[in-house]
């Protein structure tokens, strides 16, 4: 009984994350906008948004001990429901980066940063404009449920600007907190 127990906990990450490997990861989360440069005023915005993302690993695993990990690139599509001062969206496309640590078993922890650019609706004080820009970086860390499915939860610090093509153009930055399932296919 114990070999079957075992083996039921046994998972090779790099063999998961092999060269080539190709996933989907679908992902939620919620981001409050906060006052990075204590300015005066800020709108206060808040959003929840929905992403799906097609990872693709093109190199093998790589680095020494607790840096052995996996380059991912894949594109992201994003979209963003703002709640808060008032309703509106943005829905666009890019490019997402992420570095999976594989050292630790079904544990696998990452960091990301991303880029997408899309329309938008979202007209407050510090941005108001159709075309956006929606960047972020962040870490987190998946769980695998299954030798191709894995949990994850994680931080993003995420800055949206609409790059200067029209005024105003402050930015707004945003803590946000996502939680999203991938399934490697095989």
């Amino acid at each position: 009984m114990l070999s079957f127990a075992t083996a039921a906990l046994a998972f090779d990450a790099a063999k998961t994350y092999a060269k080539g490997s190709l996933f989907l990861s679908g992902e939620a989360g919620y981001g409050n906008q906060f006052n990075l440069e204590n300015h005066h005023v800020f709108s206060d915005v808040q959003y929840v948004n929905g992403g799906v993302r097609l990872g693709w690993l093109p190199f093998e695993p790589l680095g020494p001990g607790p840096l052995f990990g996996a380059f991912e690139l894949g594109p992201q599509l994003q979209y963003q429901q703002y709640f808060e001062p008032k309703g509106a969206f943005y829905l666009g496309a890019g490019l997402a980066l992420r570095y999976h640590f594989l050292s630790l078993g079904r544990f696998v922890p990452y960091i990301e940063a991303a880029g997408t650019a899309g329309g938008t609706n979202l007209k407050v004080f510090e941005i108001d404009s159709t075309f956006t820009f929606v960047v972020w970086g962040g870490v987190g860390a998946s769980f695998f449920v299954t030798d191709q499915t894995g949990l994850y939860p994680g931080y993003r610090f995420e800055h949206v600007s609409n790059g200067h093509t029209s005024d105003p153009n402050r930015g707004l930055e945003f803590n946000s907190g996502v939680f999203g399932v991938s399934y490697f296919f095989k």
